[in-house]
């Protein structure tokens, strides 16, 4: 592929005092200044954001639940199709390119850039509610019309509330973030494309991707990361607020959660300003430490059997209950479908550009199968082990004395989601420590979240230069903060969910295209390994 095309051309590069700047000078200015005003408007009309946000939402998962649940069917498809085609020996960067990361670094990074807060959020909530309030299927309930607590009937609930869970977190999403981080792996490393998301499109529109049609392209993966990191943002300050509330009473309100997310922006533009290396992956590991450690404890401190056979059984009805979960047709569980899954596929989506461009920055040298294997099955296998142990410890204490259970209390009568975790917690050793460590992990993941974002965000809006000053990393890194302040505002979660899926939409569109791109990426490549040969 021939293009004059030379990274940064289109730039502004100059200084507003001490403060430098390298910025493409039409997608910059037109996401800031769409970034502004709407967090502007949203804090003057926060009543009438919030009842435009829950018609966006009600709108997505409702009317176009059978279009993403399709989608992300066909984004598995298209990712093992890659993997048993010959594609899969083409090497990301060129034959002779090695990986810069060694594998535990690497997986790292994956694992806290594409997963972030949910871990902690989700893994105790989903499988409790998935258990004994949505049941996955047709999976009858404990705690149905006569309460019974029958052992067998108890045992499926587990298992299919944990493979509705594993649904949500496993091949599925990691599959939406291997298509777009291999999309651009290839056209940056082996094409010599600018690091942007307009470059994947260049065998479709050619030297045009340059003009206003890229200019879009790239605007679209900044509002869809905006949005998607502000999602996480807020469920972090929501969860930290509560475990501040379970250990300390700190209240719970708004302002708080807004407290929490200023206070953390702050720490995210320290290890914002220390760049990839000294900032992002050395919290990365630390991250990944911390959970180790908070993971053990939980196993081991816990109903260590239990929880492993819960895991286990939890595993085999996601494998063989893959087909009729994903299914969109033919199916009576509207409910959870659209509530949880459409939502999440619409998130992951939404994450995509985010946790796309971070994975190629860091993936380089991997063969294209290494590459989709391990992006889609290590990190997929850690979350149903951690999930699978986390949600079998917190379904265990709940049928063991379904009336005292704080799970129970804060996932099926009042719905306190971001306790759940807590109340878990609670029923084991040391619980005001761990709840402590499970608040700072929580944190710990915001910040990788918000930086590691910005630096994507940054190199969007430079035009795809991965070095640009640092002032304005740390811009969109406050930019991402004031967004999720506005959201918990506009309307709490229902606001954090209508930002994401009205992002996803059209950036679903573009993944599409991407598809197409990619084939005809790796056939050129393919012929020029024939030809070397």
């Amino acid at each position: 592929m021939h293009t004059d095309y030379v990274v940064g051309q289109d730039n502004i590069e100059g200084h507003l005092g001490p403060i430098g700047f390298d910025i493409h000078n039409r997608v910059f200015v037109v996401s800031a200044l769409a970034s502004v005003i709407f967090i502007v408007l949203t804090l003057m009309f926060p009543e009438r954001a919030g009842e435009l946000f829950q018609s966006l939402v009600s709108f997505s998962t409702s009317t176009l639940d059978w279009y993403f649940m399709l989608l992300v069917d066909f984004f598995i498809v298209f990712c093992l199709a890659l993997v048993v085609l010959p594609h899969g020996k083409v090497r990301l960067g060129g034959p002779d390119a090695r990986p810069e990361h060694g594998y535990l670094s690497w997986f790292a990074l994956l694992f806290t850039a594409g997963i972030g807060i949910a871990l902690l959020f989700f893994s105790v909530l989903e499988p409790v509610y998935h258990a004994n309030v949505s049941s996955p299927l047709g999976t009858p309930s404990p705690f149905g019309a006569d309460g019974a607590l029958d052992r067998s009937v108890i045992s499926e609930a587990t298992a299919m509330g944990l493979a509705g869970t594993f649904l949500h977190w496993g091949l599925h999403g990691w599959a939406v973030y291997a298509v777009m981080a291999l999309a651009l792996a290839i056209f940056t490393y082996n094409k010599g494309l600018p690091f942007s998301i307009r470059s994947v499109f260049f065998p479709i529109l050619g030297d045009r991707v340059w003009g206003w049609w890229g200019h879009v392209i790239d605007i679209l993966a900044v509002f869809s990361t905006l949005f998607g990191l502000a999602t996480a943002l807020g469920l972090g300050a929501k969860q930290a607020n509560a475990g501040m509330n379970f250990v300390f009473g700190m209240e719970v309100n708004t302002m708080t959660q807004v407290i929490v997310i200023v206070l953390v922006t702050a720490v995210a533009l320290v290890s914002v300003w220390r760049g990839l290396e000294g900032g992002v992956k050395r919290l990365s590991e630390l991250n990944m430490g911390a959970a180790v450690v908070f993971f053990i404890f939980v196993l081991l401190a816990g109903p260590t059997l239990v929880a492993l056979s819960g895991m286990w059984s939890g595993m085999t009805h996601y494998v063989t209950e893959f087909i009729p979960l994903s299914a969109p047709f033919g199916r009576d569980d509207d409910a959870y479908r659209q509530a949880w899954s459409v939502f999440y596929w619409a998130w992951w989506v939404s994450w995509a550009p985010f946790v796309g461009m971070f994975v190629a920055r860091v993936s380089r040298g991997r063969t294209v199968r290494e590459f989709v294997l391990c992006v889609l099955i290590v990190p997929s296998l850690f979350i149903f082990i951690w999930m699978g142990v986390f949600g079998s410890t917190a379904l265990d204490q709940l049928y063991a004395d379904p009336g005292v259970s704080l799970v129970k209390a804060y996932v099926i009568d009042n719905y306190r989601p971001e306790l759940a975790l807590f109340g878990m917690l609670n029923e084991l050793p040391l619980t005001g420590l761990m709840s402590t460590l499970g608040i700072i992990l929580a944190l710990i993941f915001f910040v990788t979240s918000s930086d590691s974002g910005s630096l994507v965000i940054d190199t969007i809006t430079a035009g795809g230069k991965i070095d640009a000053p640092r002032p304005q990393r740390m811009f969109w890194a406050t930019v991402e903060g004031l967004i999720a302040i506005v959201l918990l505002i506009g309307g709490g979660l229902s606001a954090l969910q209508a930002g994401v899926t009205a992002t996803a939409i059209p950036f679903s569109l573009v993944m599409l295209l991407m598809c197409y791109s990619i084939i005809r990426g790796l056939n050129g490549e393919l012929r020029r390994m024939r030809n070397v040969r």
